[in-house]
């Protein structure tokens, strides 16, 4: 099936994706296109970004240790202000 709209051209280079394409590739606020250049004209793809943490599961497991351990409690402001002031 061969789908063809025109549109505008912002003057920031965007361009709304026709809603009866969008819904033919089940496009939704904040999914991600792919664009490719070929010498036909120009594609576009769905594409799924997935996430990838910053640490490795072993790095995890270690960063969970160490914020379940209990920290030391501050001193309570009274103490605090004495302290500065006996400075």
């Amino acid at each position: 099936m061969e789908i063809q709209d025109v549109v505008k051209v912002t003057s920031k280079g965007q361009v709304t994706i026709p809603n009866r394409i969008r819904k033919r590739l089940h496009l939704e606020k904040n999914h991600f296109v792919s664009f490719k250049m070929t010498n036909q004209g120009v594609l576009l793809f769905p594409v799924e970004i997935k996430e990838q943490s910053p640490y490795t599961d072993e790095e995890w497991s270690k960063i969970e240790k160490l914020a379940s351990k209990k920290g030391k409690r501050s001193p309570a402001p009274q103490s605090a202000k004495k302290h500065i002031d006996s400075l």
